[in-house]
């Protein structure tokens, strides 16, 4: 691991339990003065004591060392503000209905940028009875490929793990949900957002003929 705990973090946690050096060090079994060339960057707690700190804290010992402390600002914890992790190295995939720190290999993730569908990754949304059936016009080959996809609503969140050689499709129950989220292993994550009856129709009015249409022309003029 290329990081560790930093003087700044410990002050920055203990001012804000209102703790002075002499108290965290009683807490820690060490004296002040250690406490005190920790803050001021002239030496490091031993790596024993980084649960005592982070309990002492109240934060994993991953958010010590990641130098943030994650805060829960929203408990009720809404689906629509979610945050999709993937690792560079084994391509897990990872959700998280807020901040958070992650990592994965050793590697602190980043949270993933949303971008809109863009004409490369064409997506259509089908109403079948209730479920909506999700197809994404991508190649699924081994190298490049579509590898998760994932239905949100304010209150739940529907994942589905696609593999290379397979196909861009998937299936997820209506209910309310709002947006759909796909990843391409090359070029990141996209969404589209989903406007339910838009065209006033019943939701298992079947849309096949109609999506077609819209396929066709996608082709005739993206090629």
């Amino acid at each position: 691991m290329n990081q560790y705990v930093t003087g700044t973090m410990i002050r920055t946690l203990r001012e804000k339990q209102g703790l002075t050096q002499a108290e965290l060090a009683e807490k820690l079994f060490v004296s002040d003065k250690a406490v005190s060339k920790w803050e001021n960057g002239k030496g490091y707690p031993d790596i024993s004591l980084l649960e005592g700190i982070a309990g002492v804290f109240g934060v994993s010992v991953t958010e010590l060392l990641s130098g943030k402390a994650v805060e829960n600002v929203n408990v009720s914890g809404n689906m629509l503000r979610s945050k999709f992790y993937v690792c560079p190295v084994c391509g897990n995939a990872i959700h998280s209905m807020g901040e958070a720190s992650i990592h994965c290999h050793g590697v602190l993730l980043a949270p993933q940028e949303a971008e809109r569908t863009d004409e490369k990754h064409m997506v259509f949304i089908e109403g079948v009875e209730d479920e909506y059936f999700v197809r994404i016009d991508h190649d699924m080959t081994k190298a490049h490929y579509i590898s998760f996809m994932a239905a949100v609503s304010p209150d739940r969140l529907q994942m589905v793990k696609l593999y290379p050689e397979g196909n861009a499709e998937a299936r997820f129950k209506t209910g309310s949900v709002k947006r759909i989220y796909y990843y391409c292993n090359r070029d990141g994550l996209f969404y589209t957002d989903v406007h339910r009856m838009i065209d006033g129709k019943d939701a298992s009015y079947d849309r096949t003929a109609e999506r077609k249409e819209l396929e066709d022309a996608a082709k005739m003029i993206f090629g």
